[in-house]
């Protein structure tokens, strides 16, 4: 069985290829529950990724963002 390797993918508005962020395991949950909130509100929050860096995203300009896993092969929409 292999490790998850959690992401944010984010669609931008005006188009061309998502945006992937790996993500902390530990932070996956929390992000997952305010997702949606933070596309309803368009608002900005700050991402920590895997690599410790900080990412401000400004959610008012993402048309789909949710949390997949880099490990899986197949893609539920939206990736090759």
């Amino acid at each position: 069985m292999t490790d998850e390797r959690p992401a944010l993918v984010l669609h931008l508005a005006t188009g061309g290829e998502p945006l992937l962020f790996a993500l902390p395991p530990e932070d996956v949950e929390e992000l997952e529950k305010e997702l949606h909130l933070l596309l309803e509100h368009g608002s900005v929050q700050t991402v920590k990724t895997k690599e410790g860096a900080k990412v401000s995203v400004n959610f008012s300009r993402v048309a789909v963002a949710y949390i997949d896993d880099l490990q899986r092969k197949n893609r539920v929409f939206g990736l090759r």
